[in-house]
């Protein structure tokens, strides 16, 4: 598939950078855990459409994006609890808050389906984001596969440290046992989407590309065409541009 080679960009892109941007297409156009592929493809265009969406718009201006009313400029093949949590996510995660995903849950959403989409949503937000660094167009979205999810939901999964439960790498059992790789350190950012662990592992399989391995990222010699120092300091300058509070 030729667009993966980032042509057009005029320079060139590291070989496993662009491995990782096939599997995340064909990850996200998968049948997952609790959405199926079709769902999936569908969260990713949605995604895409709250750059410009006006209610998005609005919202991110005003003080307090709760106090403005209206509908999103959504695609209309997804419900509109879904759409909004998409497009908030997207557009001003900086704001989201325990009472709004406590209204997320209230209006229908199951946490696991929640932390499914925050999964495709933040995947294909990367990519994006690369295909914009680059000066190219964004890959154009895969095509559904069809089947139904699986509906595994990990009885390790704990709550307690975030909104949504977590699996800590001492509980991590069963079909979940190599989740972190006996990783020496793994920081509740590698956790985040444990409550589905194919999405935690996408992230890892993206992270390993795009940053470091999850087991090297305790060790301060680690280093890719930057040294670890640079590297960071590029983290933290993206961070505070997008408000990562992280």
């Amino acid at each position: 598939m030729g667009e993966f080679e980032y042509a057009a960009a005029g320079v060139a892109v590291r070989e496993d950078i662009k491995e990782t941007h096939r599997f995340i297409w064909e990850h996200v156009r998968s049948p997952g855990t609790w959405w199926r592929g079709a769902q999936r493809v569908a969260i990713a265009a949605e995604t895409r459409r709250a750059t410009t969406c006006a209610l998005c718009q609005r919202r991110k201006a005003a003080l307090t994006p709760s106090r403005v009313a209206g509908a999103h400029d959504a695609l209309g093949v997804l419900p509109e609890n879904v759409v909004d949590v998409i497009h908030r996510v997207r557009t001003d995660p900086a704001r989201l808050s325990r009472a709004w995903f406590d209204g997320v849950l209230a209006n229908g959403l199951s946490d696991a389906e929640y932390v499914e989409i925050i999964g495709v949503v933040t995947q294909v937000t990367g990519v994006d984001f690369f295909a914009l660094a680059l000066g190219v167009a964004p890959l154009p979205l895969p095509d559904p596969l069809p089947g139904e999810p699986s509906r595994h939901r990990p009885d390790s999964a704990k709550p307690g440290t975030a909104w949504v439960p977590m699996i800590a790498p001492e509980d991590a059992s069963g079909a979940e046992a190599n989740l972190y790789d006996a990783a020496p350190l793994v920081p509740n950012i590698v956790r985040a989407l444990s409550l589905v662990p194919d999405q935690a592992r996408a992230l890892q399989r993206s992270s390993t590309a795009h940053y470091l391995p999850v087991a090297q990222i305790g060790d301060p010699s680690a280093r890719r065409a930057l040294d670890r120092p640079q590297m960071e300091l590029v983290a933290t300058r993206v961070s505070a541009l997008n408000e990562c509070f992280y």
